[in-house]
C-alpha cells in the first residue's frame, strides 16, 4: 500500500505542475521502495532512542530530523501524510499558494474519507462528522487564531522544516501518544503561527469496529497527557482540556438519557435550550459533513440523502463506540499506540 501510495502521489504531483519536490517515506521496517530524484526511504534503526525517551511515531519522526539523516535545509518544507493518504491537485496547488504567501509556518487543510473507496459504510459515515469539523473548528482556529488550541491532526501537516525542526518531537512518552495535538499546541505555545489549506486530501475510515474503537481510545488518552503535560503553557491547553474532558464524561450524558424516562428530573430551561443546542449542532455535524464529503454530481442527490439517512440511524452506534473508548482509555495503560489497519491487500 505505501509503495502504490507513493507513485500515485508522485503522478498527483506531476499532474499538479509541481517540479521541485521528493516523496521520503519514514518507516520502522524498510518496504523497499526504490530511491531516484523523487523518492527517498528512511528506515530507523532499532537502537534509536531519542533525548527524552519519544516513542512510536514520534520517535521516527524525530529520527528524521536528526542532522545526519534530515537533507533539507530550513527553508524548505514537509507536507505529512499517514501512510494512506492521498493528494488531490487541488491540495497540491493550495499547499503551493500557502507556501507562496509566506505569512505563517505551519498549515493544515480538509481530509474526507470516501472518495478513495468504502471499505466500511457504517464506519466512514460516522467519519463524516470530521470533516464538519475541519471546516469548521479546524478552520476557525487557524484562518482566525493562527493557533490549533482546538485539536490538530497528524495527517496533511504543512510545516517549515526550520520550523519543524525547532520544536521538535523529541517531547517525552507523554508526547507520543498524540504526537499531533502535542506538537500542535507546543508550537503554538512558541509562538509560531498557523494557517487553514484549501483543497481536500483523501484517507479511508478504519475497516472495522475494533479498529474503529481502538483508534478512538488512542486519542482520548494522547488528548488527556496532552491536557495534563507540564512542559505545555495551560493558557494554550485550557480549551482542549475542556473537549477531552467533555468526552470523558460523555458515559454521564449518556445515562442520564437513558434514565430520564424511569427517573424524571425537572431541569432549569436553560440547560434545556444548551441541551438542544449542542444535540442539533452534533447532528448538523453528520448532514454537513456527508453533503461536502460526497460529490452529489458524481453519486446523485438521491444516494447522498440516502447516506444522510443512514448516517443518522448509526450516530447511536457511534455513541456508543466513543463511551466504550472513553471506559477502555481510562483502564488501560495511556503509553501505548495502535496501528489502524488501511491496507486492503490484507484483507484478501
Amino acid at each position: 500500500m505505501v509503495r502504490n501510495n507513493v507513485y500515485r502521489n508522485i503522478n498527483i504531483c506531476h499532474d499538479a505542475g509541481l517540479t521541485n519536490y521528493f516523496i521520503e517515506v519514514v518507516t520502522d521496517k524498510a518496504v523497499s521502495i526504490v530511491e531516484n530524484e523523487f523518492t527517498r526511504e528512511v528506515v530507523v534503526p532499532p537502537s534509536y532512542a531519542t533525548r527524552s525517551g519519544a516513542m512510536f511515531k514520534a520517535r521516527a519522526l524525530q529520527y528524521a530530523l536528526e542532522d545526519e539523516v534530515n537533507t533539507l535545509k530550513d527553508t524548505d518544507w514537509i507536507v505529512h501524510l499517514d501512510e494512506e493518504t492521498i493528494l488531490t491537485e487541488g491540495s497540491v496547488k493550495g499547499i503551493v499558494n500557502f507556501i507562496c504567501e509566506g505569512q505563517h509556518q505551519f498549515g493544515q487543510g480538509v481530509i474526507t474519507y470516501v472518495n478513495d473507496g468504502i471499505v466500511n459504510l457504517i464506519l466512514t459515515l460516522c467519519d463524516t462528522h470530521r470533516v464538519a469539523e475541519d471546516m469548521g473548528k479546524i478552520q476557525f482556529q487557524l484562518n482566525v487564531l493562527h493557533m490549533p488550541i482546538l485539536g490538530w491532526k497528524g495527517s496533511y501537516v504543512v510545516s517549515l522544516v526550520g520550523a519543524e525542526r525547532a520544536v521538535s518531537f523529541d517531547n517525552g512518552p507523554d508526547s507520543s501518544v498524540a504526537e499531533d495535538t502535542y506538537f500542535g499546541i507546543l508550537a503554538a505555545s512558541q509562538g509560531y503561527s498557523f494557517s487553514f489549506i484549501q483543497g481536500d486530501m483523501w484517507e479511508k475510515s478504519p475497516f472495522n469496529v475494533k479498529d474503529f474503537l481502538q483508534q478512538r481510545k488512542r486519542w482520548l488518552q494522547g488528548v488527556l497527557l496532552v491536557a495534563h503535560s507540564s512542559q505545555i503553557p495551560w493558557r494554550y491547553r485550557i480549551l482542549i482540556s475542556m473537549s477531552v474532558y467533555s468526552w470523558v464524561t460523555a458515559p454521564l450524558l449518556l445515562l442520564s438519557v437513558a434514565m430520564q424516562p424511569f427517573f424524571p428530573v425537572d431541569l432549569p430551561q436553560a440547560i434545556g435550550y444548551c441541551t438542544s443546542f449542542i444535540g442539533s449542532v452534533w447532528m448538523y455535524l453528520y448532514v454537513y459533513g456527508t453533503f461536502r464529503s460526497f460529490n452529489i454530481r458524481k453519486v446523485g442527490m438521491l444516494r447522498v440523502l440516502l447516506y444522510v439517512l443512514i448516517g443518522k440511524i448509526a450516530i447511536p452506534v457511534k455513541v456508543l463506540i466513543e463511551v466504550a473508548a472513553v471506559f477502555w482509555g481510562i483502564a488501560a495503560p495511556k503509553h501505548k499506540f495502535f496501528v489502524v489497519e488501511k491496507d486492503l491487500t490484507q484483507r484478501i
